[in-house]
């Protein structure tokens, strides 16, 4: 059901959806932060794909001074490591678990659902994904780290789930270091992972999205 909380969008060829993709935003932004990346995709008119887009929660964020602004949850602090708050991690996550059962309960079948996510919004998706007791399509996992890695409950439904993985060669928000080691953390767990780097910094590129849409319609066609 879509509410405030979230941004729907339909399959723009007119017919009901039978497949969805939800896209999680970064820090300080909103859903209609990626609306732009949905035309840019240029799907094919075989594809009936909905696009859920939520907005995180206005959360204080300790490395922003302790500053009031969208956040999936809080950062601690913005080392290598980057400890995080992980129960909010987790409740972020569960939130997405409610938003696929919303799909499911309009017929779209758990297989057909694509979890992605961006920086913050991406590490929530790793543990949404990894953690949903029903099979999905995939994980799309843009410029993100995996954050829970040492401690996250892998779902057996999900444990062959193909995962793509993007990241900018100069990002200097979330180095490239971070993205290739969640990378290798999914690989080395038995998931099969593509990994691919991008001349950019903490954004898309157009190279990008139609990487991001072959990869799609490869998934969901």
């Amino acid at each position: 059901m879509a509410s405030a909380q979230e941004l729907i969008i339909e399959p723009t060829n007119g017919r009901q959806a039978d497949a969805c993709v939800i896209l999680l935003h970064g820090l300080g932004a909103d859903g209609h932060d990626f609306e732009p990346l949905i035309p840019a995709l240029g799907l094919p008119d075989s594809l009936a794909v909905r696009f859920v887009l939520p907005h995180a929660p206005q959360l204080p964020v300790t490395v922003n001074g302790g500053m009031t602004m969208p956040a999936w949850y809080d950062i601690l602090e913005m080392n290598l490591g980057r400890r995080v708050d992980v129960e909010q991690l987790r409740a972020s996550a569960r939130r997405v678990h409610g938003l696929i059962d919303d799909q499911i309960a309009t017929g779209i079948d758990s297989r057909r659902i694509v979890i992605a996510g961006f920086s913050q919004g991406g590490a929530v998706a790793y543990e949404a994904a990894l953690s949903y007791p029903k099979p999905l399509a995939g994980l799309l996992a843009l410029s993100t780290y995996f954050a829970t890695a040492d401690s996250i409950e892998l779902a057996e439904a999900n444990r062959r789930l193909p995962i793509e993985v993007h990241h900018g060669s100069a990002d200097p928000v979330v180095p490239e270091s971070l993205g290739r080691e969640g990378a290798e953390k999914v690989e080395a767990l038995g998931y099969p992972v593509n990994y691919r780097t991008y001349e950019m910094g903490h954004s898309l590129c157009p190279e990008q999205a139609q990487d991001i849409a072959a990869w799609l319609t490869a998934t969901l066609g």
